[in-house]
């Protein structure tokens, strides 16, 4: 098993040759597919040109379409055990490529390789948790019939999935889809297209040919999957912006959606709470992959009592952050990834600082690459946009409060609702105010914790569908009913 510091020993002298040299490639129908043009792919880190990744035009949607059609029929009568097996399978060749894959990631995305080796590690558990998944048959007896709900594959599943997590998010994908028996389509964000054609080079070897295809390709080609009545579902990860345009273009063909959408994670914190583990939890999840993360928190209401400790705890451990290039063993925190992004951040953090915000913490401009520190604010409160709108970088408010049910009004107010969390050594008080909370997931001491094992359901505007678990396959499958009639004696 290859640990945190041995993957460093794999790191290539030249990053931008290396990665020419695997020759990556969208795949279509089991072979390499060519692209209509190119597009650049920047290295966050230092904002240089790494690699230029294939761009694909409507004849390619058209194309994976048509082969992932083929393909369907002898895929969804393959057995659900085997299925699995080639899930297993793939698992198993991702993490044969887990070095490779970790370079690629934290190429294109800029993370430091322990953070990239992570998303491998568990992108591979999720696989196989997923394909560990049974969707049982229900059985129903009434007067003259006799009837069991089943579940039957859709067909072809366009997967969209983004930047923030290009490995782990679209494994989650490729296995809801395949489990289920559709055959897929995935289209990674443009920004971060290279694992996702590693992925596609890794299933060459594994599923049938039509199976499993990989285009990549800017919003154009997002947009030709949504409306391509070829297409039975679209499963997306990304902005709810984006979610909404995705609604709208899905609308006319009545495509099936699972749409994870944003999220604006408030954390409430009680006097009683645990702080360390507060400023631990924060500092992981919401500030070293850059606050890019769908469910961190991103508004934090701690009680004036333990306002100043909860500061000092956190202003402690960003201190404590490295920045600096991703292949570097020393460096904790990763960049803001794409130049888009890193601007909408600082526009976040002037207009706070404009608008009577106080910086505890960062809030300095630095000239390496896509970087901002890591930064906290006081001062702040509703209808300022850093409090309002899902920041997505590594910028925290801390919002003090004195009476909890304002706290949870203030909490619940907002159009986003992924998760939530209360902080409190009294685990009752904790369930009973998680539980008003307006959110798909609330967590008591803790933020974040998905596995696949869990359901993750989705509140307001932050999503469509369900996710993870045996739901996420569900979501990926059509029920049938089947009824006998039953003569009735007499």
């Amino acid at each position: 098993m290859m640990d945190f510091e041995e993957i460093y020993g794999h790191v290539p002298a030249d990053l931008a040759g290396w990665i020419a040299d695997l020759s990556l490639a969208m795949t279509i129908d089991g072979a390499d597919a060519d692209p209509d043009g190119v597009q650049d792919v920047i290295h966050a880190c230092d904002e240089r040109l790494i690699a230029r990744s294939p761009d694909a035009g409507a004849r390619h949607v058209d194309a994976a379409v048509a082969a992932a059609r083929a393909a369907f029929p002898g895929w969804a009568a393959t057995p659900w055990a085997q299925r699995r097996a080639m899930l297993e399978a793939f698992a198993d060749a991702l993490w044969a490529a887990r070095a490779p894959l970790a370079l690629l990631i934290g190429a294109e995305a800029g993370r430091p390789l322990r953070r990239a080796l992570s998303e491998v590690v568990f992108a591979v558990g999720y696989i196989r948790t997923l394909a560990a998944q049974t969707l049982a048959e229900v059985p129903y007896q009434v007067a003259g019939m006799q009837a069991r709900l089943v579940h039957r594959p859709l067909g072809v599943v366009g997967a969209i999935a983004p930047w923030n997590g290009p490995v782990i998010l679209a494994a989650a994908k490729i296995a809801n889809a395949l489990l289920s028996g559709d055959t897929m389509i995935l289209r990674p964000s443009p920004f971060t297209p290279l694992s996702a054609l590693m992925l596609g080079r890794i299933g060459r070897g594994i599923f049938p040919r039509g199976v499993f295809n990989v285009i990549t390709g800017d919003a154009d080609v997002g947009a030709a999957m949504t409306t391509h009545p070829g297409i039975a579902k679209i499963s997306f990860t990304g902005s709810t912006a984006t979610g909404r345009v995705i609604a709208a273009a899905a609308a006319p063909t009545l495509k099936r959606l699972t749409l994870e959408l944003g999220g604006n994670d408030a954390a409430i914190v009680l006097p009683d709470a645990d702080i360390d583990l507060l400023c631990d939890t924060l500092y992981r999840t919401s500030f070293e992959n850059a606050g890019q993360f769908c469910a961190c928190i991103k508004r934090l209401y701690v009680h004036e009592a333990v306002r100043d400790a909860v500061v000092a705890g956190l202003t402690q451990r960003l201190a404590a952050a490295r920045i600096g290039p991703c292949l570097d063993p020393a460096t904790t925190m990763t960049p803001v990834q794409n130049r888009k992004q890193f601007e909408r951040v600082w526009g976040l953090i002037d207009d706070a600082a404009v608008r009577g915000g106080t910086i505890l913490s960062g809030g300095e401009r630095l000239d390496r690459g896509l970087f901002i520190p890591p930064t906290l604010f006081m001062g702040v409160g509703h209808g300022v946009a850093l409090v309002d709108e899902e920041q997505f970088g590594p910028v925290l408010p801390i919002l003090p409060f004195r009476d909890v049910e304002a706290a949870l009004a203030d909490a619940n107010s907002g159009e986003m609702g992924l998760g939530g969390s209360v902080w409190t050594a009294d685990v009752e008080r904790g369930l009973a105010l998680a539980g008003r909370m307006e959110c798909g997931t609330a967590w008591v001491n803790q933020h974040g914790a998905f596995t696949a094992a869990l359901p993750m359901p989705f509140a307001k505007q932050s999503g469509i569908g369900m996710d993870y678990a045996h739901y996420g396959v569900a979501e990926h499958s059509r029920p049938m009913l089947l009824n006998v009639r039953v003569p009735v004696a007499g």
